[in-house]
């Protein structure tokens, strides 16, 4: 058990808040984080990488006990390896909603993400700028639609990513999926109900902690749920979006300087 004072649970995104932006986590912060865990802490790695990239999201957070993965939709528990969740999208609703979204915004180039194995394809047309290796396997907007989907990547030649996000709030109802970015010059569509809110909530209840006693780091659009969910203290990394900044209780230094073991480093010496 945590001793007084700390929180029960420590959720921390990966891509630009854990992880540095030449893609590698310092062994000063798996070392904090092993002490963290030490403490009677449980902790989450909270992404929106999909199950595909599972092994990877291992090796950056070897020290969690759940991962969160595609933004909240599949919840990996590391004990026994069975998952609390495996949300997917019809493909026929995005086939509708992405049709919305064009009428209103213009052509989209869209990906999707319908396998979980390791290594697995993305489907449809690369998006522009696209950061990480990857591969996509060429087809058609209705070939990539033919099943149920894990998430899918939508960009625009016109629009900013953040007003992108905007018109696909404004035209996607909240039943229909759950729409976000996460910094990678895309909008991602996932299942309804499926964000890092409702994903940590399900690993909170399985474990039995309350939101009160959960801390959370970010610094995407995609992190702004889990923030408004746990109750304990929410920390951006200084490079954090402007969104993410302007709700959070407290900002530690960037990802690059390690910002989230600074500060769990400054926590578990109090």
């Amino acid at each position: 058990m945590a001793r007084p004072g700390l929180p029960k649970l420590v959720a921390t995104d990966l891509d630009g808040t854990l992880v540095r932006s030449d893609d590698t986590v310092s062994a000063y912060t798996h070392e904090v984080l092993d002490r963290v865990r030490a403490a009677g802490i449980r902790i989450v790695g909270a992404t929106g990488r999909g199950p595909r990239l599972t092994e990877l999201t291992r090796n950056d957070i070897r020290a969690a006990d759940f991962l969160v993965m595609a933004h909240g939709g599949w919840i990996l528990d590391q004990l026994d390896g069975t998952y609390l969740r495996q949300a997917r999208l019809s493909g026929t609703m995005l086939d509708r909603l992405l049709a919305d979204m064009e009428a209103e915004v213009g052509p989209l180039t869209v990906m999707v993400e319908a396998l979980e194995h390791a290594g697995a394809p993305l489907w449809g047309t690369r998006a522009p700028n696209w950061r990480y290796e990857v591969t996509v396997e060429e087809r058609t907007r209705a070939e990539c639609l033919t099943c149920d989907v894990i998430k899918a990547y939508a960009c625009s030649a016109d629009q900013t990513v953040d007003d992108l996000l905007d018109a696909a709030r404004r035209i996607v109802a909240p039943h229909v999926a759950s729409v976000t970015q996460a910094g990678l010059n895309v909008v991602e569509i996932c299942p309804p109900n499926v964000d890092k809110g409702t994903g940590l909530a399900i690993v909170a209840e399985a474990v039995g902690v309350d939101p009160a006693d959960v801390l959370v780091f970010g610094d995407m659009p995609n992190d702004l749920p889990m923030f408004a969910w746990a109750g304990w203290h929410r920390v951006a990394v200084a490079n954090a979006h402007p969104a993410v900044l302007a709700v959070a209780d407290e900002v530690t230094s960037t990802n690059d300087e390690d910002g989230v073991a600074v500060y769990l480093d400054r926590l578990l010496s109090r």
